[in-house]
């Protein structure tokens, strides 16, 4: 077998896999070409790497080492590495038999899993698996299989001899800031609820992204542990801890290529859960126009495959069907949802009602299956908990057992612009994405205090000069740029009681004068 020592070029950029660059020169000799794997040695310690090759970036004798690289192997500018070629991993024949419409067994799944975990599946090849399992899609012991591997290759957090709960929504919906108050009453009820919740990602806000405006949300599992069991429970950033890392790899392809896998959405959800313990989940399934789920219907049937696959896991699961044909609440952003949150803790009048409707609903739930209250009694047992403050201490509480401070209001945007109705009428539509894709063009989530304050929802009346959206930016051009959006692109709908006369034409009869 072709082998070489290389000097080693440090790199110190994050990939989210083991890659090394190999000059044209020396890639030719050892017989290796663009996206093909190396193994990688140094001092006996070896990895498996994807291999990149150019003409300049580094020179013949040199291997470009990237920040994953770096870290496992210790490396240091001028370290030598032993490099060899390496055959291709047995999954890449589960994904072609999967492309072919095959059933993976067990066995094969387990080591597709591990393959992804381990850096030994390329982008390309990652694409191709994705793309199979969208179109040929997976039987429920499939989907039950690849849920048990991506648990079994990541961290698992263990509350020896504790019942934990967790809640999830699919997403879809902007404002969508719920976790902020279910976390709390479900806590303040004496329940355990260790939240992880991710980052946007097309979205302008998610919960680890608000979250973070009042503490940190980057905490190890140990830390997750003694929080939850100090104070019931913690909201924090998945990526930070080391669950389902399979998951956090596939997704990196998903986005790009539009595609959301039902067979991966359904192991995605449960292997996070599965992995902190949850052994009682509620899924929260939006549906309605601009949603994952257009349909009632479609959210149904999502609905049996969640509870199939929690029986299988041994897990309690329900769903709530909610609305999510436009935002949850009033703003979209960072800070601006973060405010929001907190006037829906302390008992404002100001805060909308559907943030607390939803709220209490899907925190009802889980006081009904942790045996707080009877079934059909958990939303009034959720508002009582929140109306007596306990919720909003135990908001606090969290936050400062997650290194924050009790703050009376986030600070937004120092840039403020309103949009204003040029005609009468009603709300009749709201573009969810649009909204979003104007709340990221002011900066969020990347700037904390943008975003986007709605003041007009659907069947609202609207009269000429009313401001319908409040835009806030932490940069005069963010503003200007988020302003010709929305000019042009119009999120909010506003139409007369009027639509059409039928016939739009007709001759008038003649009248007689005298």
């Amino acid at each position: 077998m072709v082998e070489h020592f290389f000097t080693v070029k440090r790199f110190d950029i994050d990939l989210g896999k083991y890659q090394v660059v190999l000059n044209d020169h020396d890639a030719e000799e050892l017989g290796v070409h663009s996206q093909d794997r190396v193994k990688v040695a140094k001092n006996g310690d070896q990895v498996t790497a994807i291999v990149d090759t150019t003409d300049s970036v580094v020179e013949p004798g040199q291997c470009g080492a990237f920040l994953e690289l770096v870290e496992r192997l210790d490396l240091k500018d001028g370290d030598k590495l032993l490099i060899t070629p390496a055959d291709k991993p047995a999954s890449i024949h589960h994904i072609r038999k999967k492309m072919r419409g095959g059933e993976l067994t067990g066995e094969e799944i387990d080591q597709l899993v591990r393959d992804i975990v381990d850096g030994d599946i390329t982008d390309i090849e990652l694409s191709a698996y994705v793309t199979a399992v969208e179109i040929r899609d997976m039987n429920i012991r499939e989907v039950e299989d690849l849920t048990r591997a991506m648990v079994k290759y990541g961290e698992v957090i263990e509350f020896e001899g504790q019942t934990v709960f967790d809640k999830h929504s699919i997403g879809g919906v902007p404002g969508n800031k719920i976790t902020l108050l279910v976390v709390p009453i479900v806590a303040a009820a004496g329940l355990l609820i260790p939240k992880t919740s991710s980052r946007a990602v097309t979205g302008a806000a998610g919960t680890s992204d608000i979250m973070e405006c009042f503490c940190p949300v980057t905490l190890t599992g140990e830390e997750i542990k003694r929080i939850t069991l100090e104070h019931g429970g913690v909201m924090c950033w998945g990526g930070g801890v080391n669950l389902a890392p399979a998951d956090d790899i596939i997704i990196r392809v998903e986005h790009p290529l539009g595609l959301d896998p039902k067979a991966q959405l359904l192991a995605s959800v449960m292997a996070k859960k599965k992995a902190v313990g949850a052994q009682h989940v509620v899924i929260d399934l939006p549906t309605g126009e601009g949603t994952k789920l257009p349909d009632p219907d479609a959210a149904r049937r999502l609905a049996r495959d969640f509870i199939d696959l929690g029986e299988r896991l041994d897990m309690r699961v329900e769903c709530a069907i909610t609305y999510g044909s436009q935002p949850v609440g009033k703003t979209i952003g960072p800070a601006l949802e973060g405010n929001e949150a907190l006037a829906a803790l302390r008992g404002e009048d100001a805060a909308p009602r559907s943030l607390l409707e939803k709220s209490t609903s899907i925190a009802g739930i889980l006081l009904e299956m942790g045996g707080v209250c009877s079934r059909g009694k958990g939303k009034r047992k959720a508002e009582e908990i929140l109306a007596s403050g306990d919720a909003h201490r135990k908001f606090w509480d969290i936050v400062k057992a997650q290194g924050g401070k009790e703050v009376p209001l986030l600070e937004v945007g120092k840039h403020k612009a309103d949009i204003v109705s040029m005609e009468d009428g009603y709300v009749t539509g709201i573009g969810n994405k649009t909204l979003v894709n104007l709340a990221r063009l002011t900066g969020a989530p990347k700037d904390k205090g943008a975003g986007v304050v709605i003041h007009k929802k659907r069947g609202d009346k609207v009269d000429p000069g009313d401001a319908i959206l409040t835009l806030y930016a932490e940069s005069e051009f963010k503003m200007r740029t988020a302003l010709a959006h929305a000019k042009k692109f119009q999120p909010i709908r506003i139409e007369g009681m009027l639509m059409q006369r039928i016939p739009e034409i007709r001759e008038l009869p003649e009248v007689s004068r005298v």
